[in-house]
């Protein structure tokens, strides 16, 4: 009697033990990799303790000067799912994926969203800087999360309630944007930054940017079209000018200087700062660049976010 009620303790057990370690109980944790640092933090902000993101392209890194490492095409071969941005800013995707021998699922993040296109030198460019826009921010979450549903169906419902929860805040912040940028006289919308990355930003948010260099940080400026520029800034008598914190800002400063322009001072328009910087995620990112954009135009009327 006494053994048969130990065999019976021993099987329930068993079976406990069987279904608390029983891989249709075990959370899965997606291992994933997203090409620059922005992108990170929307899908950790979707993803939750469900994922473990790997950043190809640092805080602070220039996107456009970026080339893959061994390291790299190491961590694409250990990951579940890779995120990119797409429109071109990562033309290495296609050789990192062959170096790498990923065979996984490749997400691009700004699937459906309308598109801008510039000249560029020989033809039409797709400008790539969609996410400065908090309209396209959603549709980047939207994304996210769908794939992480699809990469990890059982926990569907984590990602759409911490999706919808995130969706919801980048709406509040547009809101805020969009009022605040409202009680700036239409001639003060106007500053001079280091290179073309805000133009979804100024498209939605009706503030002009000019710059001095093309979408790339390093198409070359003529001093004809220098002249041209410091031209136009003095007609429309634009005072301030603002350096991102990755590019080259020695021809800013030359405007300024030709100009008797102001600094404004720093804009994250391509990556996050560092942990402990004024722009470590990517809503921190938005507020930063709006409210130091505001501060230039000395609007009485707007209400900084900190």
């Amino acid at each position: 009697m006494y053994n048969m009620k130990k065999i019976q303790r021993f099987s329930i057990f068993l079976v406990l033990s069987l279904y608390i370690y029983s891989p249709l109980t075990i959370s899965k944790t997606i291992n994933a990799v997203a090409s620059f640092s922005i992108l990170t933090d929307i899908i950790e902000q979707v993803g939750g303790e469900h994922i473990k993101v790997s950043t190809l392209i640092k805080p602070n890194g220039d996107l456009h000067s970026y080339s893959p490492s061994p390291q790299d095409s190491k961590l694409l071969l250990q990951s579940d799912i890779v995120f990119i941005n797409g429109l071109g800013l990562e033309g290495w995707i296609d050789r990192l994926i062959s170096a790498s021998g990923y065979r996984g699922r490749l997400v691009i993040a700004s699937h459906g969203i309308h598109t801008r296109t510039i000249d560029g030198k020989y033809n039409k460019i797709i400008d790539p800087h969609v996410w400065n826009n908090m309209n396209n921010g959603i549709h980047y979450v939207t994304n996210v999360m769908n794939a992480l549903i699809a990469t990890d169906p059982k926990d569907m419902n984590y990602f759409k309630k911490r999706g919808k929860e995130y969706i919801h805040h980048l709406q509040q912040l547009d809101i805020w944007a969009k009022t605040q940028f409202a009680a700036v006289p239409l001639q003060k919308r106007k500053v001079l930054t280091s290179h073309d990355a805000f133009g979804y930003f100024g498209h939605e948010y009706g503030i002009t940017f000019i710059t001095p260099v093309g979408l790339d940080n390093e198409t070359e400026t003529s001093a004809s079209d220098l002249a041209r520029l410091i031209k136009q800034i003095k007609k429309e008598k634009i005072n301030t000018y603002f350096i991102d914190n990755q590019t080259n800002d020695h021809l800013v400063k030359q405007i300024a200087e030709a100009t008797g322009m102001q600094v404004g001072g720093t804009l994250y328009p391509e990556t996050l700062s560092n942990t402990h910087g004024l722009a470590s995620t990517y809503t921190q990112t938005f507020k930063h660049n709006v409210n130091m954009l505001l501060n230039s135009m000395q609007c009485i009327h707007c209400t900084s976010i900190g």
